[in-house]
């Protein structure tokens, strides 16, 4: 059987940024209009005052600096806190499909092929603009691909569990070339108006071409070595915004069809999972952490990173190591693992190892370890 590689990788970077102070200039504006609106309320202690945020919060509590989104005016209006998108007809290319064929187009002119080389897209994000038809179909259109092509959601885990399905499709022989695309715009199901998790995300698009080995053209292949996926039921990170909300005859705007979590109780619950996760593939291949030459770690928080790495090689979480994007992209949910790759693999010498993992809602976790050929 040939061997599965990944032959190409391709990022949408949207054009605007958001920098911590002028989220919090926004952020602290919507804080004293609530509180001045709800004067005699929080006065009675029937409502609870809202709370200031700050630069230096951010970044310590996250690793954050900035953020790029796709519409930042709607994002930093007080009166509004959310992106402001234009709808579209039926007849035109979707917001998240023009992402992903943006991602895709890049991964493939990377990869030396073109749509038409394409026999599988799988469309793989935290949130799916709509239930049907799947993005993967109409990106799968755009792009001039063949075959088939389907939607999945596993959160931010979407991408890595997204890479094994392709790699599986490569070595069943329903496929000979898939592409996987990424397509995070987390601007829109973000809870601005939230201080403990208002600066978390930020939008983007990754694209990943995984072929076999025989038909690969591009000059550069990671094989893959292995991929291991797990999930685990926790609540702590939920959303429930979907279809039958209004049949439940629910609040769409209500706190609970956004993002939440339980912030402390995923960080120390996800760290041990998900070093375990990978110790655990590494050891099924007869390898040890420390042989690892590269992490290329979910992006969300830079503590828990370093504790991951911590628990897998006793040593610190470099940049050479483990290097870190969410400073500059912010939690780009399923998205922040490929960023890393994308962005931090190009010095790496034939022979290399390194590993993919995603971490997030479910719990869930996936993982591939790769070898540079």
């Amino acid at each position: 059987m040939s061997a599965v590689v990944i032959t190409g990788t391709g990022l949408y970077q949207p054009p605007h940024t958001i920098t911590n102070d002028e989220l919090v200039v926004s952020f602290n504006a919507y804080v004293d209009s609530f509180n001045a609106h709800h004067a005699a309320e929080i006065e009675a202690g029937t409502v609870q005052a809202l709370t200031h945020s700050s630069s230096e919060f951010i970044e310590k509590a996250s690793g954050i600096k900035q953020r790029y989104v796709i519409d930042k005016e709607g994002v930093l209006d007080p009166k509004r806190m959310y992106p402001r998108f234009v709808e579209r007809s039926d007849d035109q290319l979707s917001l998240m499909a023009e992402i992903a064929v943006d991602a895709a187009k890049k991964a493939l002119a990377q990869a030396g092929k073109t749509g038409a080389d394409v026999d599988a897209v799988i469309c793989s994000s935290a949130n799916m603009q709509r239930a049907y038809p799947a993005m993967a179909i109409e990106i799968q259109q755009a792009i001039g691909a063949k075959g088939y092509g389907f939607d999945m959601n596993v959160a931010c885990s979407a991408a890595t569990f997204a890479l094994e399905q392709a790699a599986n499709a490569i070595k069943s022989g329903s496929a000979k070339c898939v592409l996987v695309v990424n397509p995070e715009i987390t601007s829109a199901h973000q809870e601005w108006k939230d201080r403990d998790c208002h600066f978390i995300f930020g939008d983007v698009c990754t694209a990943t071409i995984v072929e076999s080995a025989d038909t690969a053209t591009g000059p550069e292949q990671w094989e893959v070595l292995s991929t291991h996926l797990a999930t685990q039921f926790s609540n702590n990170i939920r959303n429930n915004f979907g279809y039958m909300n209004r049949s439940e005859d629910s609040d769409p705007l209500a706190r609970d069809k956004t993002f939440r979590q339980e912030g402390r109780k995923v960080f120390k619950e996800v760290v041990p999972i998900a070093a375990a996760h990978i110790e655990a593939q590494l050891g099924a291949l007869k390898l040890e952490p420390t042989q690892v030459r590269r992490f290329w770690l979910h992006q969300a928080n830079q503590t828990m990173n370093q504790l991951v790495i911590k628990k897998l090689i006793g040593g610190e979480a470099t940049q050479d190591i483990a290097p870190l994007i969410l400073d500059e992209y912010a939690n780009t949910a399923s998205a922040g693992s490929v960023i890393a790759f994308h962005t931090h693999r190009a010095d790496l010498a034939k022979g290399d190892l390194g590993v993919i993992c995603s971490f997030g809602a479910g719990y869930s976790v996936g993982s591939l370890v790769l070898r540079k050929r």
